[in-house]
């Protein structure tokens, strides 16, 4: 499961990265902070799976 949510995180960064990218292209202020926070909430899913894993061991 912990890999699932790990690629699910990693998607969800790239995808925002996506948004932002377009929102710069087009100027579009709203795309550009939609792709930050769905950037943001990519990067914690994947910080979360991380502590998990370090508790594991």
């Amino acid at each position: 499961m912990a890999r699932k949510d790990k690629g699910r995180g990693k998607a969800e960064e790239v995808k925002g990265m996506a948004k932002e990218r377009v929102g710069d292209v087009t100027d579009n202020e709203s795309l550009q902070a939609r792709g930050k926070v769905e950037k943001a909430k990519g990067n914690l899913r994947q910080a979360k799976e991380k502590a998990k894993d370090a508790f594991k061991k």
